[in-house]
């Protein structure tokens, strides 16, 4: 028996005769910060996508939750990832036509779970207060990354996968995102998973592991 969150058993991905990567294994437990890193192109984004079950890999195993997500359906995947997995992508994905509170509100009304209050206690949290009635395209880089963190987050999911959040900002607005994205994944005591290619992004991390074609390390 373990207590990991996340288990991934000898994981493999090929695109067409072309492998990215094999042999990966790993187990992040919860309230643990692990941070992915390594060359462009051997596939840490499509690590962290199948961990989301958005991907599938050709061998090896997925569990989250004690849930084996390769003997999962479509749509209890989709129900796993809804309630126990936030996702923050280095490209935003915010919808451009609803406002902050909106886009910060959405994970909260597929669960069925609208909650003003809550939503309104994530944006003070993460330096966004009075900014819910603002458009996606009236904001900074900054500011659209931190309202991705707030979604990814508003209904406390344990597990959160963050890939590259900082990759578009420049250093000093870098440094503000990850302040904020581990100070409230401790506070919900969410396990995280960065893929980032920042050192200090990496430093912050509880265990940092090097993503090879052959396998996982500890960097």
């Amino acid at each position: 028996m373990t207590d990991a969150l996340v288990q991934v058993q000898g994981l493999a991905k090929h695109y067409g005769d072309a492998p990215v990567f094999r042999d990966v294994d790993l187990e992040v437990r919860r309230g643990e910060f692990v941070a992915i890193v390594g060359e462009s192109g051997v596939g840490k984004s499509t690590l962290l996508n199948c961990l989301a079950g958005l991907d599938t890999w050709d061998a090896g195993r997925v569990i989250v939750e004690g849930q084996d997500l390769g003997t999962l359906s479509d749509d209890a995947r989709a129900v796993l990832r809804r309630r126990a997995i936030g996702f923050v992508f280095q490209a935003f994905h915010v919808l451009p036509h609803l406002d902050v509170a909106q886009n910060v509100a959405l994970p909260l009304l597929l669960l069925q779970r609208p909650d003003d209050a809550r939503v309104q206690a994530m944006l003070q949290a993460v330096g966004l207060d009075g900014l819910g009635a603002r458009l996606p395209q009236q904001l900074s880089g900054g500011q659209l990354q931190r309202v991705a963190i707030a979604r990814a987050l508003v209904h406390q999911p344990p597990l959160l996968l963050a890939d590259e959040p900082t990759g578009n900002l420049d250093p000093r607005t870098a440094e503000q995102v990850m302040d904020v994205l581990v100070a409230q994944t401790r506070s919900h005591g969410a396990a995280l998973v960065l893929v980032t290619h920042s050192g200090p992004a990496a430093a912050r991390a509880d265990r940092v592991l090097h993503l090879t074609a052959e396998g996982m390390r500890p960097d």
